[in-house]
């Protein structure tokens, strides 16, 4: 059974050709993202970043699967070890001189469910920490 996605919508007192930069770009990921060795916004583009817990990290693994120039980005979303795959989106809708940021999470019921980690309410709290404050104070101090 598909669970709900999670989505988590933000809007920035930004440009979107400035949030899709910052969502889009490596060096500009960099500052408020994962770290990684490479991100290219190409479809097939494999990438690979480490993250998690206090406790525990894991080893995520990535394939960008559409690309849509200053108005979607999507990548699966898997961890090496475990079952389970996912899918992130990011969308970007033009507001004047802002931008809605749209994230959309489908797929975190595939992951096991015996790992608290895991659990759908950790997606939704690291989502919030990484777009909401992350990503939020790394535009507000491009302003």
């Amino acid at each position: 059974m598909e669970a709900e996605p999670i989505v988590f919508e933000k809007t920035f007192t930004a440009p979107d050709q400035q949030v899709w930069a910052a969502i889009s770009e490596h060096t500009e990921m960099q500052n408020w993202y994962f770290k990684m060795d490479a991100f290219e916004a190409v479809e097939g583009f494999k990438f690979r970043f480490t993250g998690g817990t206090e406790k525990n990290t894991y080893l995520h693994l990535c394939t960008v699967t559409e690309v849509v120039q200053k108005k979607k980005l999507s990548y699966t979303w898997e961890y090496q070890n475990f079952k389970g795959s996912s899918l992130v989106s990011f969308e970007l809708f033009p507001a004047g001189e802002q931008t809605v940021l749209r994230l959309t999470h489908t797929g975190v019921e595939t992951f096991p469910n015996d790992n608290p980690d895991f659990a759908p309410a950790n997606f939704v709290a690291g989502w919030a920490e990484i777009i909401g404050t992350n990503l939020a104070e790394y535009l507000e101090g491009k302003q």
